[in-house]
């Protein structure tokens, strides 16, 4: 499976640690999405966007925000001027879920357009 598979995919309701995935999923995973890292000590991902100004940091926030309420899977984001820190991590399960990289990938992908 690789960003593009992840990005097709759409996030499915998920409670408890049965969901969370084990660190040999999540690596593998994580290899399929270039530029984001572990977090909070394995338990989210993140990846710093940059832009060029307040006005496509905006832009961005508010596609991602569109696309994250449409999962129904939504990220903590940190942003200032030309630039937006985005953090997944399913609260649910404890830590990470497959949710959390299908919504990194579907980022990438509103990059790409």
């Amino acid at each position: 499976m690789n960003a593009n598979d992840l990005s097709t995919k759409h996030c499915q309701p998920c409670k408890g640690k049965a969901h969370a995935l084990n660190p040999a999923d999540i690596t593998e995973l994580l290899q399929r999405l270039p530029g984001w890292n572990l977090a909070n000590d394995g338990k989210a991902i993140v990846k710093d966007f940059k832009f060029k100004d307040f006005h496509h940091t905006l832009g961005f926030i508010n596609a991602l925000g569109y696309m994250a309420n449409h999962e129904d899977h939504h990220p903590d984001l940190e942003a200032g001027y030309g630039h937006c820190q985005v953090l997944w991590s399913t609260h649910d399960v404890g830590g990470l879920s497959l949710n959390d990289f299908i919504c990194a990938a579907r980022v990438e992908a509103l990059l790409a357009h």
